[in-house]
């Protein structure tokens, strides 16, 4: 029996509809919760560009808000991130999973810890360059700024640090954890899953922009190919912990 394995994993290989259709980690239903939670945050983000300068926030013309919200910003992104993470570990702990369902498993020696450091670095210069070069296409971006939530104390930068670190951890498990597996139960298309996850995860960065939305789409593919060749999301982690970094403070130290 054991001989007659590789020739039917090749046959397999070799003919894509004798593959086994991914199994779903959470229901349809919490999954279309999810996606109301996405037009939801979407939909505010988009309001939050269209508001009058100013209005309700005290920010300046340009800009999203004003920096003495900075801190407050902060402590609700890191409460919006887990409460998110939260949800999708419920729908998938009810269907009988866990959180390594959602990232794909922890470390389990340092060489392991090396081997992804040494991935995600190389991929965050490819992001770098997707970045730059997906804004140089669409030209001059007239959105509200965000720099009035960027940090500027110490107090603000050890948060901001506190915030990448969540978002890298958090962001990856919602998008290519939970949203990249359950769309590719769905459609039986790891590429589709890929692409669409990428849309969903612009647009929950609406407050930016429709060109930052643009711009978060095209590095959500990144994020979403890293994570279909791992098979597991920690490369994936370390690389947008670090962008995060380096894009609301390290650059502005190093290049200033």
């Amino acid at each position: 029996m054991d001989e007659l394995a590789p020739a039917n994993d090749l046959q397999t290989a070799r003919n894509p509809s004798n593959r086994q259709k991914p199994r779903k980690i959470a229901s349809w239903l919490h999954l279309a919760g999810y996606l109301l939670i996405v037009v939801y945050l979407a939909a505010s983000g988009f309001q939050s560009q269209q508001a009058a300068p100013g209005a309700a926030s005290g920010s300046g013309a340009g800009q999203l808000m004003d920096h003495s919200q900075a801190i407050a910003s902060y402590f609700i992104s890191i409460l919006a991130n887990f409460g998110i993470l939260y949800y999708c570990w419920i729908g998938v702990h009810y269907e009988g999973g866990n959180l390594a369902t959602l990232s794909g498993g922890r470390w389990t020696s340092w060489k392991a810890v090396l081997t992804d450091v040494a991935i995600a670095l190389p991929f965050w210069v490819l992001w770098e360059a997707t970045a730059y070069g997906v804004v140089w296409l669409l030209g001059p971006d007239q959105a509200k700024s965000v720099a009035g939530m960027l940090p500027r104390t110490a107090l603000e930068i050890f948060l901001w640090i506190l915030v990448s670190i969540t978002a890298g951890f958090c962001e990856e498990i919602q998008s290519r954890g939970y949203l990249q597996q359950q769309l590719h139960a769905l459609s039986g298309n790891l590429v589709v899953a890929v692409l669409a996850q990428a849309l969903v995860f612009g647009l929950m960065h609406s407050y930016k922009g429709w060109k930052q939305v643009v711009v978060i789409a095209a590095l959500g593919v990144l994020y979403g190919t890293l994570a279909a060749w791992r098979k597991n999301l920690r490369a994936n982690m370390i690389a947008h912990a670090w962008s995060d970094v380096w894009e609301g403070w390290l650059r502005m130290v190093v290049f200033r």
